[in-house]
């Protein structure tokens, strides 16, 4: 049965709250921030983005509802384009901001995933290329709010701004040393807004749906379990 846009709200931004409130991700968090833990942090986060990159790629070539496949292609322009934040794409943030921990280009163009970041970004892929777009949209969706303040500030806001709280406390950089964090600690609120309204419309079977929504999630609790255990070997 298909969901009004208040449901579809609720649905999914209550298994984000929970995704985000996991033994994982508080796990997660607790690292304490290093020059080189927070290399490996932002090389892995680096695949992480070209991942997405290709996941909402496959959402655009499977789509066939065209108002959708419009959004998902204004969706993509921002992020491989420009936008208020980059006139490069946001590629280019983590680029600028991996500069602060001597970071080059050559070192993100290098970089290899930890095997749960490898597992995640198959997973990902599988779920946006093999299965219906319209499961595939929600569970980009679920794994893309996770960076929403509005709907996790109770919890210390969402994935960049903790990110970026933790740099600070860790490395005292301000904001604007920090382009990445800055932009998607703002930027994926307006992405969370882009599909909603028009999800009635076209998803039809919400609980199949949700239910991917949720593998998503533990793909995403999994990578950053991964990242996470990989600095706890770093000093």
């Amino acid at each position: 049965m298909p969901l009004a846009a208040q449901e579809w709200e609720m649905a999914i931004g209550a298994r984000v709250r929970a995704a985000m409130a996991s033994p994982e991700m508080e796990r997660y968090f607790a690292v304490k921030m290093t020059p080189a833990r927070a290399r490996v942090a932002l090389l892995q986060l680096s695949l992480f983005v070209s991942c997405r990159r290709d996941g909402w790629a496959n959402l655009i070539a499977n789509c066939d509802a065209a108002p959708m496949r419009q959004r998902l292609m204004a969706h993509e322009y921002d992020e491989l384009v420009e936008d208020e934040f980059s006139a490069k794409g946001h590629y280019d943030l983590l680029i600028r901001q991996g500069a602060l921990i001597d970071l080059t280009a050559d070192d993100f163009a290098r970089a290899e995933p930890l095997r749960t970041s490898m597992a995640t970004f198959y997973g990902w892929k599988w779920i946006t290329r093999a299965g219906a777009w319209h499961d595939g949209l929600i569970a980009m969706m679920a794994t893309e709010w996770v960076n929403d303040d509005r709907r996790l500030l109770d919890q210390g806001g969402g994935l960049s701004r903790r990110d970026g709280l933790r740099w600070i406390r860790d490395f005292g950089y301000k904001w604007e040393e920090m382009p990445n964090f800055a932009a998607h600690a703002v930027a994926d609120e307006k992405h969370s807004d882009l599909f909603v309204p028009l999800l009635q419309q076209y998803v039809a079977d919400s609980e199949r749906a949700l239910k991917v929504a949720d593998d998503a999630l533990e793909l995403f609790k999994l990578y950053h379990l991964g990242v996470a255990e990989e600095m706890e070997r770093l000093r």
